[in-house]
């Protein structure tokens, strides 16, 4: 559809007629845009909301709304009488403009990608489509922290979900005040799930939102000034929420809870930290109201489906593999509103079944977090019917039950979660668990308490348990803690022989003070076992001596007496195997530990001289990358091998000061053969590397020139849209002229037929009534209705039989007709019936005037009767 509204007045283009531009700066991309969801009712809300926008607002709003698939929409038009701004209907890959409005099109979804929007095909049946969810999710992706969503009058809970996305990256949501909206339905299914920053009439939310975005840009202007003094009254605000909450957020990254308290402080218009600490200290219902910001709540079923999948068909399987019965124990740190706990229940349920082991195993999931509303709300399983959109139809048909207002947690599943408030950071965690999910919570909290959670973590699995993260999440620098069984997926795996570098950092509730009880625990030593006891000899005595090393060369685990080749470094205590290992064998061990893991094979440094003198040892040193059991993937096996004394050097005495030179002469070539074939690897390396960087030019040489024809390709196409746009203004400004004499004309020709009393009556070819002027109703029975029916279907008043005869007549034979009818009333009409033609000459039905002579008629009468009455006295001579 074309645009609405133009500017005739001078032939530049605006800024919002370069819809299509493919090229934007970032500083174009700075401006807000405003995601508008509204369903039924919604055309009133958009038009209150859209009068309260200024022109020069430099805001762009898209409207999303819930349209009729199957008829082209009028919304733009109708819009556009209520804004002055332009109004669009969206075309695929439109970029979005300040100061203009766009309007999804009919029976289509919609998404944006950095500031274009970009249309597709719904893949749900009519009935179940959430456009509204589906644009506000693509915007806070698009636009994070920018992002700005508005839900007004609709039925349904569509935009809930959206609104979700937007606040979990830190945007803005409004909603209209449900007591102003037609149908209420999805303001209060967003406002109930606690996603309304700001509740307002619809056209009081513009207004909201201009004030929230100037006073944002204000402290972003003050903050640097005010960085000292900041930290301060950010100190003080958690000294306020930890006294009102009882929890202590200064765990969470400084910078998430700064960006929380600015959104708080932007709604309340406040620009200064230190105001707002004055302000919760005047408003403790503010603290609730931040402390709920700071928690982002933000969830839904089966996020990042691609890992739910591996999880279902590769991890679990595996898992209930080598647990073979039992109960399996599950723990959902942070589970917010309880999605991600009920998604765990239901793959855990589909692996079981599929591995027809549903009756060895008994399910139990613990799910905890902070929030005791949102535990709350968990615990009832109900949610909105928006959730199809996450859950497959196959999954809502079987665990959920569906209700009126959406769906409920059916009670197989429900029955399998327990639920319960907990500080992850404070209180005991669960133990003995076979898998432990803790998604999107540790991004948001230090890189200290990070490093104290993860070996809690690792504690707390089962050997072989899982860790199940959130996409935006790693281990950093706990990788030897578990080993990754999808790396993508964020799926790891306890490593059992992998022990914790430094002591467990409990919180304090876990190791209570008993009574006549040391703090150390004492473990009942278990009996002694002929095997265990074998075993043990023959490692001690006939076993190498033997370290397991992890990629940086840290030691993890000791076998044998390795006293001889190792011995701990002076200074600090440093547990790396290139700090600990004797002199005269730094240097190869060196060498082959790189060498084994590049070729994922043994390496073996041999005949190396370990001390001097006639005590000296020529050891064999194996280094092998470990690939099985699984759990020991990715670490280093270190074997020391003594070689015998051979006899032939008692043969061969030499002087002391000659042996001295001859062993520090081959160790010299040795040193230096390892050199040489190191700096040949260095030397193939570097030439692999020329070669890559040579094939990686050439590509990005050959991108460059692609670039550069398609950005000529571009100017090209932006001229000839300029050009077309500018011959589309014209266009339009003649349609808009000949609309307007259009109207001028048809407004004559209605005061003319009024003024000249001739009721007339307009009949298509084939005698239904196209159209008829005032007063005709005092001789048809006539209402708006009956337009389109046929005229002998109609009551009249007329004494004329063969009025529908006669006009049947007039069309065959193109000859008008006109006859004097009575009414039954006694009153008199001229009925004249002539071909409808049209300016191209062609017959279209006929018209039919009635001009009334009731008047004529009654004197015709009169003239008569005194006419008789003069002859009849001529006659009579009197």
């Amino acid at each position: 559809m074309k645009r609405i509204k133009t500017k005739t007045s001078s032939s530049r283009s605006t800024p919002c007629d370069a819809a299509e531009q493919a090229v934007a700066s970032p500083r174009e991309l700075s401006f807000p845009i405003v995601g508008v969801g509204a369903s039924a009712g919604g055309l009133e809300a958009l038009e209150q909301f859209l009068r309260g926008v200024p022109p020069d607002s430099g805001m762009a709003f898209v409207v999303i709304q819930h349209l009729d698939p199957t008829h082209q929409g009028l919304l733009p038009e109708l819009l556009q009488r209520a804004s002055g701004m332009t109004v669009y209907q969206v075309k695929d890959r439109m970029r979005v403009r300040p100061n203009c409005v766009y309007v999804i099109p009919p029976n289509r979804d919609m998404s944006i990608l950095h500031g274009i929007l970009h249309l597709f095909e719904p893949t749900a049946p009519r009935g179940l489509r959430l456009p509204i969810d589906f644009f506000l999710r693509s915007l806070a992706e698009d636009r994070q922290q920018h992002s700005v969503g508005v839900i007004l009058s609709g039925m349904g809970s569509d935009g809930t979900a959206g609104l979700r996305a937007i606040k979990e990256k830190a945007g803005l949501g409004l909603v209209q005040k449900p007591e102003t909206a037609k149908f209420d339905s999805m303001p209060r299914s967003a406002i109930d799930a606690g996603l309304a920053d700001l509740v307002a009439p619809a056209q009081e939310l513009p207004g909201k939102i201009a004030e929230y975005l100037r006073h944002s840009q204000l402290i972003a202007k003050v903050e640097g000034a005010q960085e000292e003094k900041d930290q301060s009254s950010l100190e003080k605000v958690l000294i306020l929420l930890r006294a009102k909450t009882g929890h202590d957020f200064s765990p969470y990254k400084k910078n998430t809870v700064y960006r929380r308290i600015e959104r708080r402080m932007g709604i309340h218009q406040i620009d200064r930290l230190v105001t707002y600490v004055r302000y919760l200290q005047g408003n403790p219902q503010e603290l609730d109201l931040l402390f709920n910001e700071l928690l982002i709540g933000v969830t839904n079923f089966f996020r990042d489906g691609t890992a739910w999948e591996f999880l279902r068909d590769e991890a679990l399987p595996a898992l209930l593999a080598e647990r073979q019965g039992g109960v399996l124990r599950v723990w959902s740190a942070g589970c917010s509103t309880g999605e991600e706990a009920y998604s765990l229940a239901i793959v855990f349920r589909e692996a079981l079944e599929r591995s027809h082991a549903a009756e060895k195993f008994q399910l139990q999931i613990f799910a905890t977090d902070l929030d005791r509303d949102a535990i709350d709300r968990a615990r009832q399983g109900s949610y909105p019917a928006n959730i199809a959109s996450d859950v497959s139809s196959e999954r809502l048909h079987r665990f959920f039950t569906k209700e009126e207002n959406g769906y409920r947690v059916g009670k197989e599943i429900r029955g399998a979660v327990t639920f319960a408030t907990q500080n992850l950071i404070m209180d005991p965690p669960f133990t003995k668990l076979d898998l432990l999910a803790c998604r999107n919570l540790l991004i948001y909290l230090t890189p200290e308490v990070q490093r104290q959670l993860l070996p809690i973590f690792h504690y707390v699995l089962k050997p072989g348990g899982i860790l199940f993260l959130g996409s935006a999440e790693s281990l950093n620098s706990s990788g030897e803690l578990f080993t990754p069984l999808n790396l993508k997926a964020r799926l790891f795996q306890r490593r059992e022989s992998a022990l914790p570098l430094e002591p467990l950092a409990f919180p304090p509730a876990l190791v209570p003070a008993l009574s006549g009880v040391h703090k150390e625990t004492i473990v009942a030593k278990p009996a002694d076992n002929l095997q265990a006891l074998a075993d043990q000899l023959l490692l001690q005595s006939f076993s190498p001596p033997a370290v397991l090393v992890n990629g940086k060369g840290d030691i993890l685990y000791i076998s044998g007496r390795t006293g001889k080749y190792l011995e701990p470094a002076a200074g600090k205590a440093n547990w790396n195997i290139f700090a600990m290992v004797r002199k005269g064998l730094r240097f190869e061990l060196g060498v082959a530990f790189e060498k084994a893991l590049r070729q994922k094979e043994a390496v073996t440094a041999p005949a190396l001289k370990l001390g001097e003198g006639p005590g000296s040892q020529d050891v064999d040193i194996i280094v092998q990358t470990v690939e099985e059991p699984q759990a020991l993937r990715g670490l280093v096996m270190v074997v020391f091998k003594d070689r015998p004394v051979l006899e032939n050097r008692k043969r061969r005495p030499r002087s002391g000061a000659i042996s001295e030179t001859c062993d520090r002469v081959q160790e010299l070539e040795r040193e230096l053969q390892h050199l040489s074939e190191k700096l040949q690897v260095s030397r193939e390396e570097m030439q692999s590397s020329q070669e890559e960087l040579k094939s990686a030019n050439e590509e990005l040489q050959s991108t460059n020139e692609e670039l550069q024809s398609t950005n000529e390709e571009l100017t090209t196409s932006r001229e000839e849209l300029q050009s077309l746009n500018e011959e589309l203004q014209t266009v339009n400004a003649e349609q808009q002229s000949k609309m307007g004499e259009l109207a001028r004309t048809n407004n004559d020709m209605r005061n003319l037929l009024n003024s000249t009393e001739i009721l007339t009556v307009f009949l298509d070819s084939r005698c239904r009534i196209r159209r008829y002027t005032k007063g005709v109703e005092k001789l048809f029975k006539l209402i708006p209705g009956d337009v389109g029916r046929p005229l002998d279907d109609i009551v009249n008043h007329l004494v004329y039989p063969e009025l529908v005869a006669d006009v049947d007549e007039v069309l065959r034979t193109l000859v008008f007709s006109e006859k004097q009818v009575a009414t039954v009333d006694k009153r008199w009409f001229l009925v004249r019936i002539m071909p409808y033609r049209t300016i191209d000459e062609v017959i279209d039905g006929v018209v039919i005037t009635f001009s009334d002579i009731t008047a004529a008629k009654r004197l015709e009468a009169e003239l008569r009767e005194e006419n008789a009455r003069l002859m009849k006295r001529l006659e009579t001579g009197s």
